[in-house]
């Protein structure tokens, strides 16, 4: 008898959660994949705590209704700082959040100096403080909060060239800073910046480590649905603006979606396909 593949639902605001998708996929787990973009909602970095508390574990709830996840990933580091406990109370299912890599970056450094890129609001959480100061304690950490690299990211899945400026001021607020001669590994703690690691690798002025989460995501996802050697496979993607399905269906189909949704208004966050070839 062949078991059913096990279904996981990657969620973010926006696509950068299409680089934990990535490690997902590449991690050789047969696992069928959704996709779901709260793009209607993007940047969740402008919004109230309170609202994301709210919003989020009720759009993943219902989410869970109509597209029966076995595992969601909260692939976005705003909401999983803000919003994950709140996720995994009003849902049944194992749920996997990201932690910007503080802890293997200041592992690997040789120099003693590492390198946060994150958005603003990550960069200023007192939860990005706690990690500083449990894991890198004794390592110089460079912040640098980008949300115009998000933008960048967001060009480049749209077929356009990322803003070379907006490289060019993240690479320069880390090695520009009092230290930054130093600096021998950085930390991606938005999960939009690893779809420009080559970019930002062009920009820099030497080469660096670059670390992320998708490859650690992808692993405990792996073991927490007791996953399967095999190929993934993708499903189906949804936004809650379906306008944006235009400008980046090539960024999805690329990676194998063919279908797509459009997901309504809250409270209900119907999802009605927009091009839908998945079975339900």
């Amino acid at each position: 008898m062949v078991n059913a593949m096990k279904r996981v639902l990657v969620f973010d605001s926006g696509v950068g959660g299409l680089s934990v998708l990535d490690a997902i996929a590449a991690s050789g787990h047969a696992l069928e994949l959704d996709y779901v973009a709260d793009n209607a909602w993007l940047p969740y970095g402008l919004k109230s705590d309170a609202d994301l508390r709210a919003r989020v574990p009720s759009l993943l709830a219902r989410l869970s209704e109509q597209w029966a996840p076995d595992a969601i990933v909260v692939a976005c580091n705003t909401a999983s700082t803000i919003a994950l406990d709140a996720v995994r109370a009003a849902i049944a299912l194992p749920v996997v959040g990201v932690v910007p890599p503080i802890k293997p970056a200041a592992a690997a450094t040789r120099t003693g100096v590492i390198g946060l890129l994150a958005t603003p609001a990550t960069v200023k959480r007192a939860y990005t403080d706690d990690l500083i100061q449990q894991f890198a304690a004794d390592t110089l950490v460079l912040r640098f909060g980008s949300a115009a690299l998000v933008e960048a990211a967001e060009q480049k899945l749209r077929g356009e060239t990322p803003d070379s400026a907006a490289l060019a001021e993240a690479i320069n607020g880390l090695f520009g800073a009092p230290g930054g001669d130093r600096l021998d590994v950085i930390a991606l703690a938005c999960t939009h910046f690893p779809l420009l690691a080559a970019e930002l690798a062009h920009a820099a002025p030497r080469a660096v480590t670059w670390l992320d989460s998708g490859a650690a995501i992808a692993r405990r996802v792996a073991h927490v649905l007791g996953a399967e050697q095999g190929a993934a496979r993708m499903r189906r993607a949804g936004f809650t603006d379906a306008s944006a399905v235009n400008g980046l269906a090539g960024a999805f189909q690329m990676r194998g979606f063919a279908a797509f949704a459009a997901i309504g208004a809250s409270p209900a966050f119907d999802a009605e396909p927009v091009v839908d070839s998945a079975s339900a």
